[in-house]
């Protein structure tokens, strides 16, 4: 028997009707829609739950801003995905969207394959999110029944590797063939794009969450190369860049005790995958934990191993210092799993080399990695 595709819904929000007109035409064949003129009567539609919000900026009274950041306020509504929707094109603008918590844009006037392109990744997006938590709450009831908590594990890794590729695959693919089929103009094709590598990188995600299975019973096969660490901090850093926006913070990189040149390389022994898992992980951390106006410096140096060292202000609380690589010591932010620091721990164990936690300076966290040459 087939089983019956589940119909989202989504809320709409936008004063003007001419808007809600065109988005209806561009959306009711696909969904179950639920309209406001203002944003008021959005926080109340809220309420019953809808699977994503429309949101216009500019609305009279309070505006999509503040009507986005009362959905963070409530539990009730703080992960329900809010794209808005705006004639705003400046970089402050977006800067300000995500500070108070919106997933994407859409610029008007708007186009009805972006608009589908982009409800269907977040969509999809927020399922595959919804997933993992239920299976992730799943191991938790079993924990303290040894056996069937490592089947219900290896049920949820079955999961990650496979049943949630179908729709990465579509967010992944679909783009490209908007970009073919319709030729858009270049900022658009750059924004359809990005929704692809958005996909990708959660693809990664799922193959490094398997890897992280094998590392965890011994079964991984390390396969050593050269690996360069100055251009995987710089992919790192392009792939955060919305975070250092988000948080006004900036990178420093220094290669052997001076300034890095473009030039410059660090090569250390590994797999480029598990590198770029230390590093992001650690490195994203760095930047969730400083405070705004500060600087995430990342120092590279050669002595008997590779020595980086990542530094921000801010401290890590006492209470927990001694267990941070630990599994699931750092959960608890939106979206964390707490797999982070293990994760990272894990991966330079792997390759033969370590990783430590340095809080002896006061207002300030060190992370030191050290790799084989």
């Amino acid at each position: 028997m087939e089983t019956k595709k589940k119909k989202y819904k989504i809320l709409i929000a936008d004063d003007e009707p001419v808007n809600l007109k065109l988005l209806r035409e561009i959306l009711r064949d696909e969904y179950f829609l639920v309209f406001a003129r203002n944003a008021h009567e959005m926080l109340r539609h809220a309420a019953d739950g809808p699977d994503l919000i429309l949101l216009d900026i500019m609305m009279p009274g309070m505006d999509g801003y503040e009507g986005c950041r009362k959905l963070g306020e409530n539990e009730q509504t703080r992960n329900i995905p809010v794209i808005f929707i705006t004639a705003k094109k400046e970089i402050e603008d977006e800067v300000k969207g995500f500070s108070v918590g919106a997933v994407d844009f859409i610029n008007k006037p708007v186009k009805a394959a972006i608009v589908r392109a982009r409800v269907r990744t977040h969509l999809a997006l927020k399922e595959s999110r919804e997933t993992i938590a239920r299976q992730n709450l799943e191991i938790q009831k079993q924990n303290d029944e040894l056996v069937i908590a490592a089947k219900l594990r290896e049920d949820v890794e079955q999961i990650l590797r496979h049943d949630l590729k179908g729709p990465l695959n579509f967010i992944i693919g679909m783009p490209e063939i908007l970009i073919n089929d319709l030729k858009p103009p270049a900022e658009q094709a750059q924004m359809l794009q990005e929704l692809s590598a958005s996909g990708l990188r959660m693809l990664l995600m799922i193959n490094r969450s398997h890897d992280l299975y094998k590392m965890e019973r011994g079964l991984y096969v390390l396969d050593p190369v050269p690996v360069d660490v100055v251009k995987i901090i710089h992919h790192v850093a392009k792939e955060l860049n919305s975070l250092f926006l988000r948080k006004k913070v900036k990178l420093h990189l220094s290669v052997d005790g001076r300034d890095h040149r473009a030039e410059d390389t660090f090569m250390v022994s590994g797999e480029e995958l598990l590198c770029y898992a230390v590093l992001s992980n650690v490195i994203k951390n760095a930047i969730e934990a400083s405070p705004a106006q500060e600087s995430v410096k990342i120092d590279l140096r050669r002595k008997e191993q590779a020595l980086i060292r990542v530094v921000n202000r801010g401290e890590v609380p006492e209470q927990i210092r001694d267990q941070f690589f630990n599994k699931h010591v750092t959960a608890g932010k939106k979206y964390g799993s707490g797999l982070g620091t293990y994760s990272a721990d894990l991966s330079a164990r792997t390759m033969g080399g370590s990783i430590h936690l340095d809080a002896g300076t006061a207002d300030q966290t060190t992370i030191e990695i050290r790799l084989p040459l």
